[in-house]
C-alpha cells in the first residue's frame, strides 16, 4: 500500500507531467497536450523561462522540440538524417516559422548550419555526428547565445560525446547540467547548456524563478497549509 503522501506524488507526475501519457503513447507533450523537447524536465522549465520572440534558432535534430521552438522563436531551422522522420515532420509540423531540411549524415549534416550564413541564438545538438555539430555550433553561435546539448551523460561511455563536450568547454562556454526524468523515459538523463558568458535572454515574466510544474508555492495559502497538516 503507497502512503497517501507518496501517492500524491505520483499523481502529480501523472497530471503535471503527464509523463505517464508520453510514456504510453510515445509522445513528447505537457499536460495540456503543448509539444515539448525531449530534454529532462528541469531543463525544459529552465528554458521555458525565456523570450525568444527575437531569436534564431537552429537543430540538428528534429522532433516535438521543433514545435516547442517554432511556437516561441522568429525562426527555426531542423535538420533531419532519416528519410522516414524527415517525411513525417515535413508533412505534420506546419508551421510557417519552421524549416525542416533533410541531409545525409555527411559532411552536409553538420555543415548546414553555415549554409544561411548567419549567427544562431540557440543551438541544439541532438541528432548525429554530436562531436562534429558541436564544433560547428561553437562556430555559429550567436555572442550572447547557449548550445544545448542533449543526453549529454552518454560522456560516461562514449567518445563521441567527450569530445563535443571537449569542444564546448574549449570555447570557454559555461556548463551547466540538468538532471532528472524527462518524457518518454522510464529512467533519467542529463540535459546540459553551455551558455555564452555574454548570456542575457529577457524572461518572459517578472521574477525568475517562476513556479515550476507541481511547485509548493504556486498553490493558494490554504491549500499549501492543507498540504502541510497532511
Amino acid at each position: 500500500m503507497y502512503s497517501e503522501k507518496f501517492q500524491k506524488f505520483i499523481e502529480m507526475w501523472q497530471k503535471d507531467f503527464a509523463i505517464e501519457r508520453t510514456i504510453d503513447e510515445k509522445v513528447c507533450v505537457d499536460r495540456d497536450g503543448n509539444p515539448i523537447p525531449w530534454y529532462t524536465y528541469p531543463a525544459i522549465e529552465y528554458l521555458s523561462q525565456f523570450d525568444y520572440a527575437e531569436k534564431s534558432i537552429f537543430e540538428f535534430g528534429c522532433g516535438y522540440s521543433s514545435l516547442f521552438w517554432a511556437r516561441r522563436a522568429k525562426k527555426v531551422i531542423s535538420i533531419e538524417d532519416n528519410p522516414k522522420w524527415f517525411d513525417k515532420w515535413r508533412s505534420e509540423f506546419q508551421e510557417p516559422n519552421l524549416e525542416v531540411k533533410w541531409r545525409d549524415e555527411g559532411e552536409g549534416y553538420y555543415n548546414a548550419i553555415f549554409e544561411e550564413g548567419q549567427k544562431y541564438d540557440v543551438i541544439v545538438v541532438d541528432g548525429k555526428r554530436r562531436a562534429d555539430c558541436a564544433c560547428c555550433a561553437v562556430q555559429a553561435m550567436a555572442e550572447n547565445g547557449v548550445i544545448i546539448l542533449d543526453d549529454s551523460d552518454r560522456i560516461n561511455t562514449s567518445q563521441e560525446y567527450k569530445d563535443a563536450v571537449a569542444a564546448l568547454r574549449a570555447a570557454d562556454l559555461l556548463q551547466v547540467d540538468f538532471y532528472g526524468f524527462c518524457p518518454m523515459n522510464n529512467y533519467t538523463k542529463t540535459t546540459s547548456l553551455f551558455l555564452s558568458r555574454k548570456f542575457d535572454f529577457a524572461s518572459r515574466f517578472e521574477v525568475q524563478p517562476i513556479n515550476g510544474w507541481g511547485n509548493l508555492w504556486s498553490m493558494e495559502r490554504r491549500k499549501r497549509k492543507a498540504l502541510f497538516k497532511n
